[in-house]
């Protein structure tokens, strides 16, 4: 059932007030340490296997040494409570393609399932492909945290910061840190879970004695918060060293069932061990402390969607639902039905304003997508590039950031658009799904 806080638009919120499909598991066969396990799951459409690897919890090996890779820091016991206790729980997951698949998300939703079998669960698929930590921060607050109470919280990211968006270390703690705080501020009561996935490049620089520059940041930012997370990119390293898996059997950057088993182990040993011992008697829950300071005070923990509709539009420009069948480039099903704001090469302005400290625009950069001039309270024009290095053949959801550190109040602001700057642009379109503001 979709949340009732999402309209059709936003798509990629899906939620479950009881979960629609039943499973049971069926062990197979020990190796090892893991235990093979055929999933039957029986779902309106029919029964259908599913195979993965879930590797055996400390339960089941108590005293074994926990990973390195799975970073217990604080917080966790808010949601044990609201599961064991109320018997009720909402568990959401925000990230790129490897939260929108049915990959470890599915799994760790399983895992919660069988752990709380008298808990009534609803789950939260908030991944959109593509999209990075800073537009996580932006949409947060409409795809996750408008649904409710959120009790638990998993947050995937380090991928698409560095092979998507290719951010500056400040450039990732701007995202991580707004989404971090954002959900400290607004639900003090939520426990975040971050998991850092891998690519082939970014298990080289493991592999080589660096940590990939995404994580990097990440973990500062989740240091500073007392954040749990998983390295699991290092985690798949430390196997591949030791002969206990393939780079082929982890499946690449969007892993196999057996890839995704691997995360969903490392949580599940990760809130088994916060969960080891019997809840007191008086067990409540409480707010998490909140650092005074953030790490950076640009960070985009304030930051929210504006609706182009509400921009004055001058000639040329419409908001509508384009004729995606029409135009050049790939289209994901995501983005069907949902109104942009489009202009072409003839287009005349857009001007609109806003309170806060930074800018920018969600968008859809095609083929076709060309260069957004802006001025800010009446400044020079400033080229905004549209155009991704995934743009050739796919309209790719981006955000593109006009300004990060304008003094905090209101501002006014015209767009309009240019011709390319001899960079790969190549067309003079731009299709505006939200404004960003911080």
């Amino acid at each position: 059932m979709m949340c009732g806080c999402l309209s059709t638009a936003l798509g990629q919120v899906s939620r479950k007030s009881r979960r629609l499909q039943s499973e049971c598991a069926l062990r197979l066969a020990k190796r090892g340490d893991s235990v093979v396990c055929l999933m039957f799951r029986l779902t309106r459409t029919g029964v259908f296997p599913v195979i993965f690897f879930v590797l055996l919890a400390l339960a089941q090996a108590a005293g074994a040494e926990p990973s390195r890779n799975a970073k217990l820091r604080g917080g966790l016991q808010n949601a044990r409570i609201q599961f064991e206790q109320k018997r009720t729980g909402r568990v959401a997951f925000i990230g790129g393609s490897i939260t929108q698949m049915d990959g470890y998300r599915p799994m760790v939703s399983n895992w919660l399932q069988s752990r709380f079998p008298e808990t009534n669960f609803e789950f939260i698929n908030a991944g959109i492909s593509s999209t990075d930590s800073q537009t996580g921060a932006f949409r947060l607050g409409d795809h996750v945290l408008a649904c409710g109470r959120i009790d638990l919280l998993f947050i995937e990211f380090a991928v698409n910061d560095d092979q998507d968006a290719r951010h500056s270390r400040r450039g990732c703690i701007l995202g991580m840190e707004g989404i971090i705080r954002q959900v400290r501020l607004r639900q003090p009561m939520c426990d975040l879970v971050v998991t850092h996935f891998v690519t082939p490049p970014m298990l080289k620089q493991i592999q080589s004695g660096t940590v990939p520059p995404s994580i990097e940041a990440h973990e500062d930012v989740l240091r500073h918060y007392n954040v749990s997370s998983i390295y699991l990119a290092r985690e798949v390293a430390d196997r591949i060293a030791t002969g206990k898996l393939t780079w082929a059997e982890y499946g690449g950057t969007h892993p196999k069932p057996a890839g995704n088993a691997v995360a969903s182990e490392l949580i599940g040993e990760l809130l088994d061990r916060r969960w080891a011992k019997p809840l007191s008697a008086n067990a409540a829950k409480g707010p998490v402390l909140l650092p005074p300071k953030p790490l950076d005070v640009g960070s985009f923990f304030n930051g929210q969607f504006l609706s182009p509709g509400l921009a004055k539009r001058g000639d040329g420009w419409v908001w509508h639902v384009p004729e995606w069948k029409k135009i050049p480039g790939s289209f994901r099903e995501t983005f069907a039905g949902l109104k942009l704001l489009c202009g072409g090469h003839a287009s005349g302005g857009v001007s609109f304003e806003f309170e806060g400290r930074a800018l920018g625009a969600y968008v859809l950069a095609g083929p076709d997508a060309g260069v957004l001039e802006v001025s800010i309270d009446n400044g020079t024009f400033k080229p905004a590039n549209l155009y991704h290095h995934y743009s050739r053949g796919l309209h790719y959801p981006r955000t593109v950031m006009f300004a990060t550190d304008l003094i905090p109040g209101k501002h006014s602001v015209k767009l309009r658009l240019a011709k390319p700057p001899g960079n790969e642009a190549k067309g003079t379109a731009a299709r505006i799904l939200q404004f960003t503001i911080n």
